[in-house]
């Protein structure tokens, strides 16, 4: 589908990337098709490759290509009409890193969840919490998982994600963006 809208564009040079490795050796033709499902599709792939002065086709493991994600996030949030002209996405990437390491200092001393994680453990209200403090805690508790001492929070794909005060997170971000 993607070949086919660089040929309605008009593209001459063209960089095909997949995150399935077979595909990309087969249409490369560094391996044999043998599912003879597929040799339909390639063979119609080798014709549209005629109309390229240049195609190339790269294979990149799904959990590296963020670029991919992105890109499909994004296609779904417009929509393109036919007699409109294509608006380009201009794409940077900074040298330098910006907020990566801007961890504030809790105020009082306590991790910001103390709270959730002493309702988990105790069942007991911050001092002076407001009904409605009781009601949003007893909310924000549901996805979250207490583990012994360990916090817990609960993704949206119910991955749990550990929970970690503002030291903790200094210090994980020196180690991960040291290298």
């Amino acid at each position: 589908m993607g070949i086919q809208a660089a040929i309605e564009s008009k593209i001459k040079i063209l960089k095909v990337y997949g995150d399935s490795a077979l595909v990309i050796h087969q249409l490369k033709g560094e391996w044999e098709t043998r599912d003879a499902k597929l040799i339909p599709y390639q063979a119609y792939i080798r014709e549209l490759v005629e109309y390229f002065n240049e195609i190339t086709f790269q294979h990149i493991p799904r959990e590296e290509n963020q670029l991919a994600a992105t890109l499909t996030t994004l296609s779904s949030m417009f929509v393109v009409s036919q007699k409109e002209d294509m608006s380009f996405i201009k794409m940077q990437q900074l040298d330098h890193l910006v907020y990566c390491q801007m961890v504030e200092e809790e105020s009082d001393g306590k991790p910001w969840y103390h709270d959730i994680k002493n309702f988990l453990k105790h069942q007991e209200y911050p001092l002076n919490a407001v009904e409605n403090d009781k009601r949003t805690l007893r909310r924000l508790s549901m996805s979250f998982f207490l583990n012994g001492d360990v916090l817990y929070k609960m993704n949206h794909d119910m991955v749990l994600v550990r929970c970690v005060d503002a030291s903790e997170a200094r210090k994980i971000m020196e180690e991960i963006h040291e290298g």
